[in-house]
């Protein structure tokens, strides 16, 4: 009996581990829409793994169809979906350290953004990702600013007593510093809450402020510059033991798919901030712009709150932060 038992078990793992490495289509979710940036590098990926003809294709779940936006890392760990793009520290409750890759002052420009996807402190953060079962295929950065709905922000005086959106837990820690009052929602939800009176301010990336058209619900747009205080590490993720059960052509096609794919995301995503000024200015929105003083305001607050909290609740966190801040 016991030998049958482990045959029929032997059987439905081979059965198994053939259904992986004879896949033909991946499930890639994503919460936007099919005119946002992050789609159009999953589009992109998608598009060149099936003219390499390795008999592979990515099917696109876009505008959270598939799952919610802060539900796609823990199914993609579990090996219930194959591929996301989203925000990394969406993840933070699993990973604390996920959270140093949405952190104040700490990302300069898209350059430095760059350097810190290929430098030892995003190793680290890959290490804990392939914890759960999770790699990075395509790294990317997104720049951001503010939106006020009835005054511009600039500097930590003019976000007290406002109801304030912050993409992440460690603009949330800054923000409530400033003064401000934090209502957490993803960046999907801002339109409604704008529009609805929940929020007076909110902060998030120029490609989403473009996207979901928040431009419609406010007064004044402060757009990342030449100096940006919001860099959200926003990559192209997808589940380990699927990528290693693949072909090694299937393999081949998916990593150059995805060399080709973050050189467009980085050049696509310095257009970004440029191109939201302009459509923020066309539909009659104040532009506001943060002074180099005005950062130097935020990073003191930053250091004080956020920096602060994240070492005190991570237990590598400052060696994982000194990594961060190495990086020039």
């Amino acid at each position: 009996m016991k030998a049958k038992f482990l045959t029929a078990v032997t059987a439905v793992a081979i059965l198994g581990m053939g259904s992986i490495s004879n896949a033909t289509e991946l499930r890639l979710s994503h919460q936007w829409s099919n005119k946002d940036v992050r789609h159009q590098v999953a589009q992109m990926v998608a598009d060149e793994v099936a003219a390499a003809g390795v008999d592979l294709d990515i099917k696109i779940f876009g505008s959270k169809s598939l799952f919610k936006p802060r539900e796609q890392y823990r199914p993609l760990s579990r090996g219930q979906l194959d591929m996301t793009v989203l925000p990394l520290s969406y993840a933070g409750g699993q990973q604390p350290a996920f959270n140093l890759t949405l952190m104040p002052g700490l990302v300069k420009n898209h350059d430095h953004a760059a350097r810190l996807s290929a430098s030892p402190f995003m190793e680290a953060i890959e290490a804990k990702m392939a914890e759960d079962d999770v790699m990075v295929l395509v790294h990317g950065y997104l720049a951001g600013g503010f939106v006020g709905k009835d005054k511009c922000i600039t500097k930590p005086a003019d976000v007290q007593g406002l109801q304030t959106r912050a993409a992440g837990k460690a603009f949330e820690q800054m923000l409530a510093g400033a003064g401000a009052s934090i209502a957490s929602m993803a960046s999907s939800e801002i339109y409604n809450a704008m529009q609805t009176g929940v929020l007076t301010a909110a902060n998030t990336s120029s490609s989403s402020f473009v996207s979901y058209r928040i431009y419609e619900q406010v007064k004044c747009y402060t757009p990342a510059g030449d100096v940006a205080l919001w860099f959200m590490y926003q990559p192209l993720l997808m589940n380990k033991s699927t990528f290693e059960g693949l072909t090694a052509d299937q393999q081949a096609a998916l990593l150059a798919a995805a060399d080709k794919a973050e050189a467009f995301y980085l050049e696509e995503a310095k257009k970004q901030d440029a191109n939201s000024v302009e459509v923020f200015r066309n539909a009659g929105v104040e532009i506001a712009e943060m002074t180099p003083a005005d950062f130097e305001q935020w990073r003191a607050l930053a250091k004080e709150t956020s920096y602060k909290a994240f070492v005190a609740d991570v237990p590598d966190g400052q060696a994982l932060l000194d990594m961060a801040l190495a990086v020039e």
